[in-house]
């Protein structure tokens, strides 16, 4: 099967991202330092997702699989959404960390909504681009509540605030493999990877 490129920098999700394609041959952005940085100016998960697909397949000359992500808040009207990364804005750039300044901003934003009024969604929009024109793009979903304070070290993002349905521990408690095995984005590539075989059949490259 020919090498996967995974359209990212973020050390994080790479390293889930290859627990969960576990058994096919990944890459990361890292093997590549001249890959374009492709702004995510779409408005939609799919959107992003298979514009950085498309662009990092183009560039590289292999399958490319992106994905966009984020946290969805009911009481917000579905935001942060596809600003998840870059909600808090410049402040999150000038305060260093800005996992922790998205976050604190979710926090303030729910301050006063009751618990039961706490919840939301992780999304994930997982796309492939083999060189030749063969294109998927799936989603995966996680329901949840939002918590009224970070628990947890592991994982990155919202994770530390984020309780899936059914669970008392946040994502961030969870170890890797439970995570994974109920997360947005392990729905979403686990499907994605039952279609890489007849995709890359389809475009000649197995």
């Amino acid at each position: 099967m020919s090498t996967i490129v995974l359209a990212t920098r973020n050390a994080g999700k790479i390293a889930e991202l290859h627990r969960i394609l576990s058994g096919i041959d990944v890459t990361g952005l890292d093997a590549y330092p001249d890959a374009p940085e492709v702004p995510e100016t779409e408005l939609t998960f799919e959107g992003n997702a298979l514009l950085k697909a498309r662009a990092i397949a183009a560039h590289t000359g292999l399958p490319a699989v992106a994905d966009d992500s984020g946290l969805c808040v009911d009481a917000l009207n579905g935001m942060p959404g596809v600003l998840s990364a870059r909600w808090s804005g410049r402040f999150g750039d000038a305060s260093g960390d800005k996992d922790d300044a998205n976050l604190r901003l979710v926090l303030d934003q729910l301050g006063d909504v009751a618990d039961g009024q706490r919840g939301g969604a992780f999304v994930c929009a997982a796309a492939l681009v083999v060189p030749g024109g063969v294109e998927h793009c799936v989603e995966g979903r996680m329901r949840g509540t939002i918590v009224r304070a970070p628990r947890g070290t592991g994982g990155f993002g919202y994770d530390p605030i984020f309780l899936p349905d059914g669970e008392s521990r946040t994502t961030a408690e969870m170890p890797p493999d439970a995570k994974d095995a109920i997360s947005h984005r392990g729905r979403a590539f686990r499907a994605l990877a039952e279609l890489l075989p007849q995709a890359l059949a389809a475009a000649g490259r197995c």
